[in-house]
């Protein structure tokens, strides 16, 4: 198969030179053969030097470079996906850096598995990388899914479906008609469902390892959470998935007890949650300052928790609608 590409890296990226930078010279040193694969990274509207980077690097592997106004990363990923020659499709963030047999795992998953399935790398934390309090709490979170599906106790589904680090075979996205341009959050989990109503399996792979080194404000951490909760009635109400408003409300009883009650009577009382929120979010400042991890990472989950069923109230009609949901 010497020449024949076996699988296509499609990277969108805006603004993140010095992270790209890392991605692509990690992608230099791939134990699959320079021959075998490709790398397409478009970039969405970047102004820091990310274009005049991109046209001077020098690699081992055919790098194809599109540029477009910043229309997001559903965008860029299918114009990716529209010029990819390779039967497989790996999806990688900007600023995940691959391990050196990534793409060699993504490609022996499929071997193994066989047509019709998705498979989900792990974005790890890397060593010596210091991250922000809330992103800690957010690669936390990603652990205990690792965790859970590699032990078995439940399978990949596609909510698990992050494209910093997962590979499909082409034709299916294509089939599906690609993300859909609309959701500048959640639009690969909305292409998951999409492909999951095709037929598709998921399947989790621990040793497709990338290395996530994530940066985000604190307002896009929480403003992303919002957006997820609105994205889940959009994504139950408009593009039939129904089962999520039961998922949700599922999940949602399951919560402990303090924060059932915290985004009870703040969707309830909107001048409870004008004084709630800023007081959890000195407490999560100072307890971040002070090292005390554990309650640290308990008033970053109640700040999460909020801001996602403050979405999805807010999409669904109202908190009284949303109460009675969660009955």
């Amino acid at each position: 198969m010497g020449g024949l590409l076996e699988i296509s890296v499609v990277i969108p990226t805006f603004n993140r030179q010095a992270s790209l930078q890392r991605v692509v010279e990690a992608l230099t040193r791939q134990s699959l053969s320079p021959d075998k694969f490709e790398v397409i990274v478009v970039s969405d509207g970047s102004t820091d030097g990310t274009d005049q980077y991109l046209r001077a690097a020098q690699c081992n592997f055919a790098l194809e470079v599109e540029t477009q106004l910043n229309q997001g990363p559903a965008v860029a990923r299918n114009r990716g996906v529209a010029i990819a020659a390779a039967p497989l499709v790996l999806y990688l963030d900007d600023d995940v850096m691959p391990s050196q047999g990534l793409l060699e795992c993504h490609i022996n998953a499929h071997d193994r598995l066989g047509r019709g399935h998705v498979v989900i790398g792990t974005m790890s934390t890397p060593e010596h990388f210091e991250m922000s309090p809330w992103v800690k709490w957010e690669q936390r979170m990603l652990y205990k899914q690792y965790d859970a599906m590699a032990a078995g106790e439940w399978s990949a589904t596609a909510r698990q479906f992050y494209t910093g680090n997962a590979s499909v075979e082409r034709c299916e996205v294509v089939a599906a008609g690609g993300f859909d341009p609309g959701f500048r959050r959640g639009e690969d989990v909305e292409l998951a469902y999409r492909l999951a109503d095709r037929g598709l399996k998921f399947s989790f792979e621990p040793t497709a390892v990338g290395f996530h080194f994530a940066e985000r404000s604190f307002a896009s951490w929480l403003a992303n959470a919002s957006d997820y909760g609105r994205n889940d009635v959009i994504f139950a109400r408009d593009h039939n998935q129904a089962w999520l408003l039961g998922n949700v409300r599922y999940e949602f009883n399951r919560r402990d007890r303090l924060t059932r009650l915290l985004t009870h009577c703040c969707l309830r009382f909107p001048l409870l949650q004008r004084i709630a929120v800023p007081a959890i979010t000195q407490s999560v400042k100072v307890t971040g300052q002070l090292h005390m991890a554990r309650v640290n990472r308990f008033g970053l989950s109640a700040l999460y928790n909020l801001a996602y069923y403050r979405g999805l109230s807010g999409e669904i009609g109202g908190w009284n609608y949303f109460l009675d949901l969660a009955k």
